[in-house]
């Protein structure tokens, strides 16, 4: 028998195994570990000892692991791991997406690797709530979809949590940046300058976010908002705040927009929010525009003009009634630069420009300072006075 059949044959025994552990309920209460020790010797004795462990450890994942998945979660490598239905997973690894060797038995089998994840977090998935959210404790993100809204089977998608986040250098060694952009960044930050990062899905808008912030002196208090945690900031003086979904009951959601406005109570002197999607927008600007300058957040664009564009309109959806005349006006008052990421076609995460927010007749606009898009790299000096301050000197 060859390596692969002799693999495939453990692994149906596995399961197997696995199914009679599950209906088997222990009389003595032993410890699970035992259980499966035991149920091993019992069916499979006449394997060898290493053999007998690999077993074991496939029972133990499938009983109450994670199953397939759990080879891929610890593989340091793997980013992020799609599920998309029993037969098909996939996972990114160097930015580029490919195929796992892996997958689940059959639906029931996926179905208890997503209760396995949300139980344990408080969280639930069901037909009458097909969609969920979710975060690790070792804070990766988790995303569900199931029938009827997922059309092929459950969807799983776990973004693994780094836990060590890239720093400013890092990005540099990788090629998310160069070392002259970064030092512009540097001086905007410590300027008290607000940026604005925007980028695609999946471009790595939080990790330069978070590169971004390890440039605010250490005496600021810092006050970070995310939907899900993922910032990992350095500096001494930092509060962490977290938006709550509703419960099953549909009770308790603490939104991004009142972290925001509670935010305002806290004596930030910057506020870090990791994502605007909604009518938070509108808070954030007011914040930016009213003493609280140096603020940093992302958004979903592929440019910077498109960026301002979509700034305005989540404000709009704050539903306070003001004229779109105001809201550019503030845009154009509260931020100060727009960085834009992108991921190109070999899975590279880099900035390909930078964009000093400008005011014309119409309200904001962006001039490009920086721009990576061409066969080399172009600079250009900014033209407003605050901006020219913190930034000319470095501008190679």
């Amino acid at each position: 028998m060859d390596d692969a059949a002799r693999l495939a044959a453990l692994d149906d025994l596995a399961v197997g195994l696995r199914d009679r552990l599950v209906a088997e309920a222990p009389a003595d209460g032993a410890p699970a570990a035992e259980r499966i020790r035991a149920l091993v010797e019992r069916e499979a004795g006449v394997l060898d000892a290493a053999a007998r462990s690999a077993l074991s450890a496939r029972v133990a994942e499938l009983a109450f692991g994670l199953g397939p998945l759990e080879p891929l979660l610890r593989d340091p490598a793997v980013d992020e791991v799609m599920v998309n239905g029993p037969d098909e997973v996939w996972v990114e690894r160097a930015g580029r997406l490919e195929r796992a060797g892996e997958a689940f038995a059959d639906v029931e089998a996926l179905r208890h690797a997503i209760e396995r994840i949300l139980a344990p977090l408080g969280r639930r998935a069901d037909e009458a709530e097909p969609l969920c959210d979710a975060r690790l404790p070792d804070g990766s993100r988790v995303n569900v979809v199931l029938p009827p809204l997922a059309l092929d089977g459950p969807v799983l998608t776990i973004r693994r949590f780094r836990r060590r986040g890239l720093g400013p250098d890092d990005l540099v060694a990788n090629g998310t940046w160069p070392a002259p952009l970064r030092d512009v960044l540097a001086a905007a930050v410590r300027a008290r300058l607000s940026i604005l990062v925007s980028g695609g899905t999946g471009s790595g808008k939080t990790t330069t976010l978070n590169a971004l912030s390890a440039f605010v002196p250490a005496g600021e208090r810092i006050v970070t908002i995310e939907d899900t945690a993922e910032l990992q900031l350095s500096q001494p003086h930092v509060v962490r705040l977290e938006a709550r979904p509703p419960s099953v009951e549909g009770r308790g959601e603490i939104t991004i927009r009142r972290l925001v406005r509670n935010a305002l109570r806290m004596r930030p002197d910057r506020i870090v929010v990791g994502e605007v999607r909604g009518g938070e927008a509108l808070d954030m600007l007011q914040a930016m525009a009213t003493g609280h300058d140096g603020s940093l957040s992302t958004v979903h664009a592929g440019s910077p003009e498109e960026a301002l564009r979509r700034l305005e309109t989540l404000a709009l959806m704050a539903g306070v009634g003001l004229p779109h005349q105001a809201i550019r006006d503030q845009i154009a008052d509260a931020v100060d630069l727009v960085v834009q990421q992108a991921r190109r076609a070999d899975g590279r995460r880099e900035v390909v420009a930078l964009a000093e927010v400008v005011r014309v007749a119409g309200g904001p606009a962006t001039r490009t300072l920086y721009d990576a898009r061409g066969d080399r790299p172009r600079w250009r000096w900014p033209t407003t006075g605050r901006l020219a301050g913190a930034l000319c000197e470095r501008v190679p």
